[in-house]
């Protein structure tokens, strides 16, 4: 059983959902990200997304653009993500990671190149925003003879041909967007995306995790009741930005960030 599945069956037993924490591999640079990356299992992550930094984020909000540009400013490359995975598997081996970024860098890198780093590094998932189903077979291939799951994005938008078409082949859980839109932008209608997980559910077995929008303790906790996964990401990296304004030192950031995020571990733990 992989990382993921194993993660998910804890989580059901238990009868709560997953808190699934967002950052940007080296944002704000590549020692502080990796000190907040280590600390966010100790904050209550169960599994946590791993953004590979990019200069043309195009499905993300200005919070998210903006911290890879930080990073990538800070030097940090693909190259370095894997480290800093390796570099993290060597104090946690059972929270899985997932990364999440855009073909560009996976296509120059060479996708089974890509897939076999991803796996020696420790990888569980994968999430690549702007590869469609249709066209993810050059990746999803590479990745699943290491046994790396491609996580798919289920939108709002999608009818119930697409949706069969996004389900086909998809691997770890789904997704789901809750707008319409780019990272951390817009408000979303709770009714309306329960709704929506519980289509999800009539076709598909696996998980079902919300994200985008979600930036408050409260609305965690909202989607808690109902999905298997809440997904905090623009929120989290603009608490990092905040911190960088107010010109703290490190340990003071981190501590910010950390804190944060365990205010919304806390929120999804209790929802039920």
């Amino acid at each position: 059983m992989s990382r993921i599945a194993q993660r998910f069956a804890e989580l059901k037993r238990a009868g709560r959902a997953a808190f699934i924490p967002f950052i940007t591999a080296g944002d704000p640079d590549p020692d502080t990200s990796f000190a907040i990356l280590e600390k966010l299992r100790e904050a209550g992550a169960d599994l946590i997304e791993l953004g590979v930094p990019f200069s043309d984020p195009m499905a993300d909000g200005p919070a998210i653009q903006a911290s890879s540009q930080r990073a990538i400013a800070a030097g940090m490359t693909l190259t370095k993500v894997f480290e800093m995975v390796r570099r993290y598997r060597q104090v946690d081996q059972k929270t899985p990671l997932i990364l999440m970024g855009y073909y560009n860098p996976v296509h120059a890198f060479g996708t089974a190149r890509f897939a076999k780093e991803a796996a020696l590094a420790g990888v569980d998932g994968l999430i690549t925003v702007d590869l469609p189903p249709e066209e993810d077979e050059v990746l999803r291939i590479p990745a699943a003879a290491q046994k790396i799951d491609i996580v798919r994005l289920a939108t709002p938008t999608a009818d119930e041909r697409r949706l069969a078409t996004i389900l086909n082949g998809a691997g770890g859980f789904v997704y789901y967007v809750s707008i319409a839109g780019v990272t951390g932008t817009k408000s979303f209608s709770t009714e309306r995306v329960r709704r929506a997980i519980e289509k999800l559910r009539s076709q598909t077995d696996l998980p079902c995790a919300v994200g985008f929008g979600i930036r408050t303790p409260e609305q965690a906790a909202d989607v808690a009741r109902f999905a298997d996964g809440v997904v905090v990401g623009s929120a989290i990296v603009a608490r990092v930005a905040a911190a960088l304004e107010r010109r703290l030192r490190r340990r003071a950031l981190v501590k910010d960030v950390i804190d944060f995020c365990a205010g919304l571990s806390e929120a999804v733990d209790t929802a039920r």
